[in-house]
Order: structure tokens, then sequence, then C-alpha cells
């Protein structure tokens, strides 16, 4: 919203000092988003005059027309004889009054004017047209001003080029400040003044001698004002302050009856349309439409009604979208054979905002009225916005009023809101006092009663207070944001992280001390993905949840796996020129509920009980959360330190430890085959005798179908199962005073024996004693026979309490030799 500050001074009698800037901060101090203060004309400078133009002499010979004029400029010249000037616009002739700048003068952008020879004469100025004055985007002619203005006449104070504009972004929530009223209220608060209301002037009484009006839909239309004007002047022109005004605020002014409708628009903030009453037939009415039903509006498009559109009607059909846009078949006509409007009825309306604001995005059709109807106009101000269109009518356009005056109105009560005096108080922290709050609420409109408890009548033009809430915000932003109370919020204890929260940061700093990077995407697939990750039929990870509103048609389903959106940034990343790759993410993944279940409707004039919530919850899809990396490239790069090497499967099985360790889960690694993993090459990950997930390396069909690097690795595994079995982990490590005890192991076994069963039997052996034991060596050759392996273990013992003998640690690693090899058939090499 635009508002001039010489239009605002109208109804706010403001110091006469102040500027835009400072009315800025009062309004940013009071809630309103004021964006910027425009300086008009700001750097332009006269003599800039009213001129009539005395002789016109066409000059030839050059490529497009040229014309060489003499202007009566006054006395504005210093010496009162004519002004020679060479212009090239067309729109005017002898006797014409334009507006000419004189040598010495300045024009917006710097554009010195000065006496100079062109096309063959001396041009001393220059006669203006409305984009170089900074009017608008007018280039097509020069200004020709109305006949009454005398040469010499001062053109800036005429044509109020010399202005500040206040830009204002009008939050959905005040509606009510789309329009001078409104944020001339806003401003009055502010600085404590009285404000001069454009909407309280007198308004006949309504009586059966207006237009006759029919609503069969008052729960769209609950109020509808017409008034007539006859005799008005087809020629009228709209005076330069009202073209003015309407272009400060953003306007193209059009013709004088349409001129007035917005700036009354503007003006109250109650949009208005005007018909041509010679092309009405019969009552105005409002209703729906009828689905398929056709209207051509103002700017020639035929558009196809629905049947939930609010349209306006005579008995010829319809007219009008309400609210949104008029019909081409009943405008005033400013052109052509139609032209020559004499009678003019006036629609005030007031429709219901949600209907207006589906017709204008169903249509696509966003209007400065629409704009104001969805946020909600003052109903009340239907008849104050008539009289007034009415009133410029006949100042203007030499036109008679009707006594007719057509109110039709479906009876509402007031909307009224009780609460406790100290609830702003309350909300804000601090101590205003009733006396405070009544006065702020009296000031923004209310009627207020009551002591402790007050009763508070909503103003009409605020449709938006319906809460006590709303009530408080009032009265704190109006006492000012900068002086609420800086408190920190002191959080009962046990508010902080829980040990879900706790888990997943440990495993994210320690994935990313491990090297990878965290890499969150899009939780939506396509169904085509499960058959380039190489699914079987009846894989569960093909039972998906489907949206009813994807954000892209083309991936409405929700994930069941981490794996496409990590890969995908792989494809991409490697795309782009970067090869090493190590990342991870951790989230939730999809499964389908019962699809039987209907999800209740949760009540919303209360808070759902704990047993509706868990009814809801119990139709909710199964959101287990995740944890998943992928790796391509080099592990760990080649330099002047030595070897690189690629990542590998066991990269992606290390990456899984790493998650288990910050779970405090043992793992289990067993071989597996689980797509999308290459068969020989996938590990299958076992905690508490339970699989949570794999890894290894992708097949090689996979990595084609996806895109993504050859021999590519992945790890996956369920985040919530490991925190179920590891438990809350209290403490963490512990660093003994006491020495360890280091015992090297080398067993050979069967070749088809994997290490890790080895592991688990040395672990259940050792008892516990046995801190840490990690596998060192694997060798394999003819020392130890074909189909065998050595595997080399350093098993580290410690005791919590005292020093271990060397009997007692000795003993330990028996018992853990002796576990395998019941358990594997291992022996100790070399025995």
């Amino acid at each position: 919203m635009r508002v001039p500050l010489s239009w605002l001074r109208e109804y706010v009698d403001l110091p006469a000092g102040e500027t835009g800037r400072d009315v800025q901060a009062k309004l940013v101090s009071a809630g309103l988003e004021v964006e910027t203060v425009e300086q008009l004309g700001a750097d332009l400078q006269g003599p800039l005059v009213v001129g009539e133009v005395l002789t016109v002499e066409e000059l030839e010979g050059f490529k497009k027309p040229i014309r060489f004029c003499t202007v009566d400029v006054g006395d504005a010249n210093g010496t009162g004889a004519p002004q020679e000037i060479v212009c090239g616009a067309r729109n005017f002739a002898v006797g014409d009054k334009v507006v000419v700048i004189l040598p010495g003068g300045v024009l917006p952008g710097d554009f010195r004017i000065a006496a100079r020879k062109t096309y063959g004469r001396v041009s001393h100025g220059m006669i203006c047209s409305a984009a170089e004055l900074g009017m608008g985007d007018d280039h097509e002619g020069i200004i020709v001003l109305p006949p009454e203005h005398e040469a010499g006449t001062d053109a800036i104070g005429l044509l109020e080029l010399v202005d500040e504009v206040l830009d204002i972004a009008v939050t959905p929530d005040r509606g009510y400040c789309l329009s001078l009223r409104g944020v001339a209220r806003e401003t009055a608060i502010a600085y404590g003044l009285p404000l001069s209301d454009p909407a309280l002037i007198d308004v006949p009484a309504p009586n059966s001698a207006g237009h006759p009006v029919r609503i069969a839909d008052p729960a769209g239309c609950d109020r509808f004002t017409a008034r007539t004007v006859t005799g008005v002047n087809p020629e009228a022109r709209s005076p330069i302050w009202l073209r003015r005004r309407l272009q400060k605020v953003g306007m193209r002014p059009i013709s004088l009856p349409v001129d007035i409708t917005n700036f009354v628009m503007f003006e109250i903030g109650q949009p208005l349309h005007a018909y041509d009453r010679a092309r009405l037939t019969g009552p105005i009415g409002v209703r729906r439409a009828e689905p398929g039903e056709k209207l051509t509006t103002l700017d020639d498009v035929e558009r196809v009604l629905d049947g939930e559109d609010l349209v306006i009607t005579d008995d010829s059909g319809t007219i009008g979208l309400a609210g949104v846009m008029g019909g081409a078949h009943t405008e005033i006509a400013e052109h052509g054979a139609d032209a020559g409007t004499t009678e003019i009825v006036i629609e005030a309306a007031h429709f219901a905002p949600v209907a207006i604001a589906r017709t204008a995005r169903r249509h696509k059709l966003a209007s400065e009225a629409s704009r104001r109807f969805e946020r909600g106009t003052d109903p009340q101000a239907t008849s104050a916005a008539a009289q007034r269109a009415v009133d410029l009518l006949v100042l203007l356009a030499g036109g008679t009023a009707e006594p007719g005056v057509t109110e039709v109105i479906a009876p509402a009560a007031p909307h009224t809101i009780a609460m406790p005096a100290n609830h702003p108080d309350t909300v804000a922290g601090t101590e205003y006092g009733r006396e405070t709050v009544v006065r702020r609420l009296q000031e923004i409109g209310c009627d207020v009663y009551g002591s402790d408890e007050l009763i508070v009548t909503v103003p009409s033009w605020r449709p938006d207070l319906s809460a006590p809430n709303d009530l408080a915000e009032e009265v704190i932003r109006l006492e000012g944001y900068e002086n609420l109370p800086s408190t920190l919020p002191r959080p009962p204890a046990g508010r902080g992280l829980t040990e879900s929260q706790k888990l997943r940061r440990r495993i994210g700093r320690a994935l990313a001390g491990a090297g990878y990077t965290e890499a969150p995407s899009y939780p939506f697939l396509a169904a085509e993905v499960f058959d380039q990750l190489g699914l079987d039929a009846d894989d569960p990870r093909r039972r998906t949840v489907v949206l009813a509103n994807p954000l892209d048609d083309t991936e409405p389903n929700l994930r069941t796996t981490l794996l496409p959106g990590l890969l995908a940034t792989l494809r991409r990343n490697h795309g782009r020129g970067t090869h090493d790759l190590a990342l991870f993410e951790t989230g939730l993944v999809f499964g389908p509920a019962d699809r039987a279940a209907v999800p209740p409707r949760l009540p919303v004039d209360r808070r759902p009980t704990d047993e509706e919530i868990a009814t809801l919850q119990a139709t909710l899809p199964v959101q287990p959360r995740h944890v998943g990396v992928v790796l391509a490239g080099a592990r760990e790069r080649a330099g002047w330190w030595g070897q690189g090497r690629a990542a590998t499967w066991a990269d992606a099985v290390e990456a899984a430890r790493v998650v288990a360790r910050e779970a405090g889960v043992a793992l289990t690694v067993r071989q597996g085959r689980q797509a999308p993993f290459h068969p020989g090459r996938c590990a299958e990950l076992v905690a508490d005798e339970q699989v949570v997930g794999y890894a290894g390396e992708l097949h090689p069909r996979v990595t084609k179908a996806l895109g993504v690097p050859e021999r590519s690795c992945a790890m996956e595994l369920d985040l919530d199962a490991l925190e179920r079995i590891g438990g809350v982990r209290a403490t963490g490590p512990r660093v003994s005073t006491y020495p360890v005890a280091t015992q090297d192991v080398a067993l050979v076994v069967d070749a088809a024996v994997p290490a890790a069963k080895v592991e688990h039997a040395l672990r259940d052996g050792a008892g516990e004693l046995l801190e840490s034991l990690r596998l060192f060596d694997i060798y394999t050759g003819a020392q130890i026979g074909e189909g065998h392996k050595s595997l080399a273990y350093a098993l580290r013992f410690r005791a919590a309490d005292r020093t271990l003998t060397a009997e007692e640690a000795s003993a330990a690693r028996d018992a853990a030799v002796s576990a395998a090899a019941d358990a594997t058939g291992a022996t100790l090499r070399g025995a």
C-alpha cells in the first residue's frame, strides 16, 4: 500500500516539520512494515510552469515529425516574450495549455535543461510528458492541462510533483491498512492526535426508491448498497488532484467515474463498482454461478465460471464476478459508439472473504478489489463509500444524486470478546494495568466495558480481532515492542535433549569425525527406483505410503530406505567433478499402517484427549529412524606419505561399527544377501540376535542403473532398533588406573569360517576381563595348508580393581582359545 504523505495529512494534523522518515519510524514501532519512503520530486528544480501554445510550425526533412513551437510562459522567463521550443509530440495544438521547463531547470534523473540547437533551430526549454516529470510511464505524448490554468503558473505545485510516499507491506491480518483511512488511524494513534475519519459523513436513510437489488446468497453478500447519479457529463475529465493521487498510490487514471471509484477505494478501503444504468436490465442480483456459466470480464477475457463463484447478475444474466472484476457488458464506455454514459449506478457491497479469495485464485484474476475483500473490509463503510462516490460525481461531473437509497442488510450482531483485564500483562510478562489496556483498545475503535473481566466489542473494520490474544497483541504493539522487558526463559528440569536426540547427535559427530559429510535429502521417491535397486517383487520396501498431494508428481511415494536419496546425491556430486565421496544421513523411513483404519477427525474447539491422539497415531505410517552411508572413490588419498586406498565394503561395515559403538551395541557381522548389494560382498549386521541392517558393495547392475561409480559401497542401519537394544548410556568411557595385559593369538580355521564367528567365540571364552579384541592380520599360504586361513587377534585384558598377574591373563587367553576351538574348530598356529 502506497501512502502519499500529503494525502495522509488531510486526516491527521501532523506537525509541520514531520517527514516521511519520521512517520515511517512511528508506524514501524506500531507494528506496520513500512519498507521504503519514496522521495517524489526530490531532484526536480524549476522553473517549471504552465505554458500556452501560441504557434506550431511543422519542420520537414527529418526522419520523424518535428514541430517548432512558440509558447507563452508569462513572466517566468523574465521577459514575458514567447518561448521558442522544439518538440516531437503530436498530441497538442495551438491554444492548449502544456507544462514547460525552462533553461536552468533540472528534471528527475539529473536531466539538466539548457538552450540548445537541434533540428536546425534553437530550443529554449522543453515541453514535458508525464514520464519526464516522474508522474508515470506514459511516453506517448506531453501533458495537456485544463484550459483554466493561466500561463506562467508554477507547475510543480499545480501537479503536486514534490511529495513523500510511504510503501507499506500490509500483512494479511491488517486489511484495514489497505486504505488511507486505516493508515491514518494508525498514524493518529502513534502520534496521539485526533483522526478525521473520511467515512464519517452524512448518509441519507435507506428507502424503496433506489435501484432494486436481490440477494440470493446472504452468506456470500451480507450487505449491498446501491446509489444512482443522473445527468453526468460524459465529457468531464478527472481533475489534476484526483489523477495525481491515483498515480501516487500506483493506479493509472482511466476515466472520471472509474477514477472516483478507485479514489474512494484507496481512501476508505471499500471497493466500488460503477454501472452504466442504460445497460442494466432489471434488478441487480447476487448469487452463486451456475457450473459452466460464462462471463466476459472487463479485461475482454471470456471465463467459464465455477459453482462456488459469487456473481453479480441482472435479468440478462451474469454481469460481474463479485468482488473481483466487473463484466464488459455493463461497463462505462469511454470511447467508441457506446461512449456517453450519463446515468451511473454505484455498487458498494460486503462479500465473504473466503469466497472472493477462492474466486480470484481459481480464475488467476487478482485485483485491488479482491485484495481488500479477501482480507476483510468494513461492512459498516459501504453506505459512506457510496455517498462519497456520489458526492464526487455530483461535484466533478455535474451529476444529480437520485433520492433513492438501496440498502440490503443481513442482520448480524457485533462481535464481542471476553478478556481478563490483566491478560495482556500475562502475555507480555510486564504490567500495563487496566487503564492502559482499556485506553489502547478504545484507540483502535473497541468499546470496552467491565472491571476485572472486560467485555470488548470489536470495531467493524477489524475482522482479525477474534480472541483475547489478538487484543493483547494490540495493546503490546501500541505500547511498543521495544519496551518489553528482556527476560531469559527458565525451562523446568528435564526439558533438555532426550536420550534419542543425544544418540543421534553422537552418531552424527562420530561419522563426521570418521570423514563422512552429512547430506540430508527429501523423503520422496518414484516407484521406478525400486527396479533400479534390484528389489524383488515381494520385497517389503516396495510397499510405500503414497502422498495425496506430492510436491512432484514424479515422486509421489515416501521413502522406505535412505539409499535412493544418498545415491542421488552421490551421483550429482560425482557428475560435478567430486569423485572421492563419503556421505551419511539420519532420517525417517515410512511404511504403510493398517489400510483399513480411517484417521479420526480431531476437534478444534478443545485439546484432543489422549485416547483420540492414540487413535490417530495408530493410523499413521510406521516411521522408524535409519542411518545410512554411501562411499565412492578413494577412502585414503595418495600423496608423499604413501599409497592411497579405495573405499571398499569393509569401510561401509566399519561405519556400521562406528554407529553401533555410539549406541552401546555389540554388532555381529556375518555374510548376507540383500538387494541392492553384491551377493558376495554383502554383510548382514546383527545385534542381540536381530538383523538391524546391511552393508557392502553395490551390485554392478545397480551402479549402472543409478549412474553412480563402479564399486560404490553403502550401509543402512535401523537406528531405532539399535537404541532399543543398547538402552540408555548413562556414562561415557572410563580410564582405568590399572595396567593392561596384552596377549596375541593366531588361530588356524577353515577358509569358510567367518572371522566374526571366531571373534564371537573368543569374546565368550575370555570372560569379563577382556577389554578389547582386534583382528590385525589374515594369512593364507602353504605354511598353513590349502583351504585354511590364519586369523591373528590382539586381546587386551584389564581388571577394574587390581593389577592382573601373568597367570590370570594367560588363563583368560587360554579360555578364549578353547572356546574358539569348540565353536569353530580353530587351532593355535604352530601348535
